[in-house]
């Protein structure tokens, strides 16, 4: 962490900026054998020192708690034994991948001679601001490390002390393996000053990556100058088509709705079809109701189960992150998309049935980054997508989308190697 001392925000965040330029070049030509190596290390000091990681944590919990955090949000920053357990082996699973970093992704020859390959490059310096959970210290900091970039990360005031504490085994990581500290930095301050110099800084950041509720990210997709990778919400639906199993069905909403009610990859609405809910419904509603998730729905479904509180018309459009779903019953795979569609983030979407060319159907008409079929949508993960774990997931539509991962975190450029050529 640098020398606060009497610098203002603007300094710090100057200062910043500049040894993370300096670091991301260095990265950039670092080996292939040096970034694991570093990655191996900090996965090492995470396990050396979860103790301390923990007791940090007990910190920003009981802060947490005494400012009235949802349960949510806890649930969210809560670090445990398992938890730095899965964030040590993420570090390790992202080690073993390939190096995106000078990859070849397609070449050619002209008829003149020349030979023109598209090759992979670092970002440069990605700026990543975040909210509650510190996991995202360890997985955006080393996604960033293994692609080549330099990071700056901003998490937020709740999980200060945790994220400082991760911060600590990233950089000794970096340390062991002869690479700048500065290659990958936190904010060093609360003040929420930094945000907006962060979203400024386009000499030295070369894109954002805003993690957390529709608040912050809409804070900065307005007032960023540096490009951003937007990942709004996720207003997640599963979509029971007539043609399912009542079993399968039933198993994989209450997964995609309780396994982690908080996440960003949660069901919030489960839409069904009129002619499956006799045969799938009344199970789907006892089990969800077992676990305690309160259900909301639509007047067909109040009417067939007096458990159903009534839905409002923003229940359709509305981020839970909590234990409440809400029920639509619809006429077919069409209005299912239309549905979502119309009141969907374009994050994660799921179709339950054993009709592939309806499955098809479905994958093809949603807008979404992610469409799933017959599993659960808590899959929506970086980490379960095989790719050692994710800064997030993007809704947009440039460059990323869906789960960002270290080859998303790349960017191309085109090498032209000739023998003589001149232009006529």
């Amino acid at each position: 962490m640098p020398n606060i001392g009497s610098k203002n925000i603007k300094e710090i965040m100057t200062d910043i900026g500049k040894a993370a330029k300096d670091a991301a070049q260095v990265l950039s030509n670092a080996s292939t054998d040096a970034k694991n190596c570093a990655l191996k290390e900090a996965s090492r000091a995470l396990h050396n020192s979860s103790d301390k990681i923990v007791k940090a944590n007990h910190l920003d919990m009981a802060a947490g708690e005494k400012k009235g955090l949802t349960t949510a949000m806890l649930e969210r920053l809560e670090l445990n034994q398992d938890r730095i357990s899965i964030m040590t082996n993420s570090l390790i699973a992202i080690a073993e991948l390939n190096d995106p970093v000078g990859k070849i992704i397609d070449r050619w020859e002209r008829p003149n001679g020349l030979a023109i390959s598209r090759v992979r490059v670092p970002l440069g310096v990605i700026g990543v601001i975040y909210e509650s959970r510190p996991n995202v210290t360890a997985d955006a900091g080393s996604l960033c490390l293994k692609s080549g970039n330099a990071s700056i990360l901003r998490c937020g005031s709740e999980s200060f002390n945790s994220s400082l504490a991760i911060l600590h085994c990233l950089q000794l990581g970096l340390e062991k393996a002869k690479l700048p500290k500065a290659a990958i930095q936190m904010v060093p301050t609360t003040d929420r000053a930094a945000v907006g110099e962060m979203l400024t800084m386009t000499e030295y950041i070369d894109v954002i990556v805003p993690r957390g509720g529709r608040s912050l990210v809409e804070l900065v997709k307005a007032e960023a100058k540096v490009p951003v990778f937007a990942h709004l919400e996720g207003i997640c639906h599963t979509y029971i088509n007539a043609d399912s199993n009542p079993d399968m069905a039933c198993d994989l909403v209450v997964n995609a709705k309780m396994r982690r009610p908080g996440i960003c990859g949660a069901t919030e609405t489960l839409l069904i079809d009129r002619t499956a809910v006799k045969t799938h419904l009344p199970a789907i509603i006892n089990a969800l109701s077992q676990v305690g998730c309160e259900i909301r729905g639509d007047d067909e479904t109040c009417t067939f189960d007096g458990r159903v509180i009534a839905a409002m018309e923003e229940d359709w459009s509305t981020e839970y992150l909590d234990s409440i779903i809400s029920v639509r019953q619809v006429e077919g795979v069409h209005e299912a998309i239309n549905h979502i569609n119309r009141y969907g983030s374009e994050h994660t979407d799921a179709i339950v049935s054993d009709d592939a060319a309806t499955a098809e159907v479905f994958l093809n008409g949603i807008n979404s980054a992610i469409g799933i079929h017959n599993a659960s949508t808590q899959f929506a993960d970086g980490g379960e997508f095989g790719m050692g774990a994710e800064i997030g997931i993007s809704t947009g539509k440039m460059h990323a989308r869906g789960p960002v991962g270290v080859e998303q975190l790349t960017t191309y450029k085109y090498v032209v190697r000739g023998n003589g050529q001149t232009r006529s």
